[in-house]
């Protein structure tokens, strides 16, 4: 069986799997709770210690426009993803192709693959990951996660539709 869609990086594509990624690891979690903490910092004191407001605003809302701004230059600024990646998935593995380029990876290379409301992630490492945009896969997307689902370890898949 071979499955063949087409995905075109945007900001907000990367920016979801971006944030994704951070908050669903070490230190997004603390950075939010640090930020929380603050917060209701500013709250139980009498009288209201204003700094920790401010900091806590700062450390709450820092992360996701940093990722933002992170987001957009990766997306403006990789040669890869200004053209159309052109995924093949088979037997053996993930295929794409990008304009004359072409790289393989076996289904063994993924480590965890998850998704999110707009994106399924393949992890291949802890920081590198294949995105698979629902919004490109169309009516693909049943066919896709089955695929993963069947090369990939159960433990390593949290797949759903």
């Amino acid at each position: 069986m071979k499955i063949e869609f087409d995905v075109k990086m945007t900001v907000g594509k990367m920016y979801d799997y971006m944030l994704y990624h951070t908050f669903h690891g070490m230190q997004g979690i603390l950075g939010e709770m640090v930020g929380i903490l603050l917060i209701i910092g500013f709250v139980i004191t009498d009288p209201h210690k204003w700094i920790y407001l401010i900091f806590g605003l700062i450390i709450l809302f820092y992360l996701p426009v940093a990722l933002f701004i992170n987001a957009r230059r990766q997306v403006s600024l990789q040669p890869v993803f200004k053209d159309t990646l052109h995924y093949t998935l088979t037997e053996e593995g993930i295929e794409v192709q990008v304009g004359e380029q072409t790289d393989a990876q076996p289904w063994d290379a993924v480590r965890k693959a998850v998704c999110t409301s707009r994106n399924l992630i393949l992890y291949t490492s802890k920081n590198t990951a294949t995105l698979f945009p629902r919004a490109d896969l169309g009516d693909q997307q049943v066919a896709v996660i089955e695929m993963i689902s069947k090369h990939v370890d159960p433990d390593k898949v949290n797949l759903r539709v």
